[in-house]
C-alpha cells in the first residue's frame, strides 16, 4: 500500500512511501532481483555496474576505470556479462547533515567545515531511509560535510558496498589509489567529487554570525543576500551564479549517466541542490527561492523514457521502509538475508 504525506522540506513537495518491510539481495551483477510487498511481487533487472568518471574527458573516464582496475589492467567490470537495462533508474538528492557552523549559526558557504554530532546522526538516518534503493555511483561536492554525509549514509545501505573517492587528478593519484583485487573492486561504489556542486560562495559573509550580521546590515538586506535569486552578498555568488555551474555540471556529467541506466546519489548543499531541483522541476526564479531543503532529508527522482520525475521526499519513521518506488524500480529487494545467513 502506498500513501502520501506532507514533506518537511516544502509545502509543495510530498512524500510517498511503501510502509512494508522488504527483503533485499544482490547476487551477481546483472542478475534479476525481486521485491515482495505483501502479496505483490515485482520484477526488475539490475544494471551491470560500469566504471565511468563524472568528468567530461575520455582520459578522465579512463582514469577512474584504472583506479578501480584489476591487477592485469582490465576494467573492474569489463567481462562477458551483458548489462540488462532497467526501464527506470533512481536519482537521490541529499543535503548534507548539520555542520559545526550550522550549529553555531555562522555563514558557511564554501568554507570546508565538517559535520556536527547532529549532522552525523542525520546522515546515518538518511542512510537508513535510502538503504533499499539501488546506488551505482555517488557524486558529492568538494566539501567535507557533503562527502561525510554520503559516506555515513552508505554505511546503512543493504548492499554493503564501500564508497571510494576517485582520485584521478594526476598520474600519481591514479597510480597510488589503484585497487589490485577484482573481488575488492566489485564491492566498491565510485564517488566523484566536484567543486561545481559546492555550496554558494557567500563572499564576505563567510564565518560571520547570522544574527549579528542582520543587526549590522539590517534584516531586509541580509534576507536579500540570502534568499534573492540575483542579488549576491558582498564579493559572493547569488543563486543564479550557483545554478549556472551546478546545473551545467548536472546536465553534462550526471544526467547522461542517469539516463544511461545508472542509479545515482548526489550529496551536496542547500543552494546547489535547489539549483538542480529548479532545473528538474522547471521552477521559476521566484519559486526556487521559496524552496527549503532540510538537512539530511533524501529526495527521490525517477528517470524513465528520457525524463526525470520527482517521486517525493520521505518523512518516514525511524524504521526502514521503501518509499516512492514505481512498480519497475521497487523491485530492488530480496535475497540479502539469505546471503547474510
Amino acid at each position: 500500500m502506498s500513501i502520501s504525506v506532507p514533506c518537511r522540506t516544502s509545502s509543495a513537495y510530498f512524500c510517498s512511501y511503501h510502509n512494508v518491510p522488504g527483503i533485499v539481495t544482490d547476487k551477481a551483477m546483472g542478475t534479476q532481483l525481486k521485491y515482495v510487498a505483501g502479496a505483490l511481487p515485482l520484477k526488475m533487472h539490475v544494471l551491470k555496474k560500469q566504471v565511468i568518471s563524472g568528468r567530461s574527458s575520455s582520459s578522465n573516464i579512463n582514469a577512474l576505470s584504472n583506479i578501480l582496475a584489476s591487477a592485469n589492467g582490465s576494467a573492474v567490470l569489463d567481462g562477458p556479462q551483458k548489462a540488462v537495462k532497467s526501464s527506470e533508474t533512481a536519482l537521490i538528492l541529499i543535503r548534507h547533515g548539520e555542520s559545526l557552523w550550522n550549529e553555531k549559526n555562522l555563514f558557511t558557504g564554501c568554507v570546508d567545515v565538517p559535520l556536527s554530532q547532529r549532522g552525523v546522526e542525520e546522515a546515518i538516518e538518511a542512510g537508513r531511509r535510502i538503504s533499499n534503493i539501488p546506488i551505482d555511483m555517488i557524486y558529492t561536492s568538494a566539501l567535507i560535510r557533503a562527502q561525510m554525509t554520503a559516506m555515513l549514509a552508505m554505511t546503512k545501505h543493504r548492499k554493503k558496498k564501500v564508497p571510494v573517492i576517485a582520485h584521478n587528478e594526476d598520474e600519481r593519484s591514479i597510480k597510488w589509489s589503484k585497487i589490485f583485487s577484482d573481488q575488492t573492486s566489485s564491492e566498491v561504489i565510485p564517488v566523484v567529487t566536484s567543486w561545481q556542486l559546492n555550496e554558494r560562495m557567500y563572499g564576505e559573509l563567510q564565518g560571520l554570525n547570522k544574527k549579528e550580521t542582520a543587526k549590522k546590515y539590517g534584516k531586509q538586506k541580509v534576507h536579500e543576500w540570502r534568499r534573492s535569486y540575483d542579488i549576491p552578498p558582498p564579493n559572493g555568488e547569488n543563486l543564479a551564479m550557483c545554478a549556472e555551474r551546478a546545473v551545467a555540471y548536472f546536465e553534462e556529467e550526471i544526467e547522461p549517466q542517469l539516463l544511461a541506466g545508472k542509479n545515482i546519489l548526489i550529496a551536496a548543499h542547500g543552494n546547489s541542490l535547489r539549483s538542480i531541483i529548479m532545473h528538474l522541476d522547471k521552477l521559476t526564479s521566484q519559486e526556487v527561492i521559496d524552496l527549503e531543503l532540510a538537512t539530511g532529508i533524501p529526495m527521490l527522482y525517477i528517470a524513465k523514457d528520457g525524463k526525470i520525475l520527482r517521486r517525493g521526499s520521505p518523512t518516514c519513521p525511524r524504521t526502514v521502509s521503501v518509499y516512492a518506488f514505481s512498480n519497475d524500480l521497487a523491485d530492488y529487494r530480496q535475497q540479502l538475508e539469505s546471503d547474510e545467513e
